[in-house]
């Protein structure tokens, strides 16, 4: 009987570790601090963490956490890449970095019509959409539509129309208010290329993990990311 009966304690214990959601109790006392703090400062109630392996590496995580009847929640943990040189809280352009630090998320985006259960601003691009990294544009740092020749208006730009990376994404608002020339551009959320395959320097995961957290955020509830290696976040509180 008693042998049935710790049986039993123990079939609980492991179906409740399970199914029970990680709340603020669970979470790592530097991303507790975080959570709170943006919270604190921009009432975001979905904050997305792209936790950095090391500073000069581009493989890391992201954890996705949703403030619910007043307890953080943790909702997704998936595997992400960035940019191939690590990151950095002084990014420059083009030194192949992604930017750590606290960023809004802003409107999304993708080469296909607007995906069901997306809420977020979304914007189906094609081959008139540039986003400009041009440092010497008045443009740079922008999503530009333009219809004439791009290469005789700057000296460098993206299609927004890029696949598969842009088949989904969403823009990580660096280096946009205000725009500093020269400190990096076109930062996004986007598809990787594979799990071993670094960005430029904007943040990645699988084209099913991109779709599935763009369905999650939503704008009331102001997601926001937070990149960086556990030191670089430590520095943020």
């Amino acid at each position: 009987m008693m042998k049935k009966v710790l049986s039993f304690l123990v079939l609980g214990i492991l179906l409740f570790s399970v199914f029970t959601p990680a709340y603020a109790s669970s979470i790592p006392s530097h991303q507790k601090k975080l959570l709170n703090k943006v919270y604190k400062e921009k009432k975001a109630k979905q904050i997305v963490f792209v936790t950095a392996d090391k500073a000069d590496e581009f493989t890391g995580k992201i954890t996705a956490y949703e403030y619910v009847k007043k307890k953080w929640v943790k909702k997704y943990s998936m595997p992400a890449v960035i940019g191939k040189n690590g990151i950095s809280p002084a990014k420059k352009e083009g030194d192949g970095k992604s930017p750590a630090g606290i960023y809004d998320i802003g409107r999304s985006f993708g080469t296909v019509k607007k995906p069901s259960g997306i809420t977020l601003k979304y914007t189906k691009t094609d081959q008139y959409d540039y986003w400009v990294d041009d440092v010497t544009s008045k443009d740079y740092n922008k999503w530009i539509v333009y219809k004439g020749d791009p290469n005789k208006r700057w000296k460098s730009f993206e299609r927004m129309q890029l696949e598969p990376l842009y088949h989904y994404g969403a823009v990580i608002e660096y280096n946009m208010d205000p725009i500093v020339k020269g400190d990096g551009s076109a930062i996004f959320f986007h598809v990787w290329r594979a799990s071993d395959k670094p960005t430029a320097g904007c943040t990645a995961t699988s084209k099913e993990n991109v779709l599935q957290l763009l369905r999650w955020m939503d704008p009331s509830k102001k997601p926001v990311f937070i990149q960086g290696t556990e030191k670089q976040m430590k520095e943020m509180y």
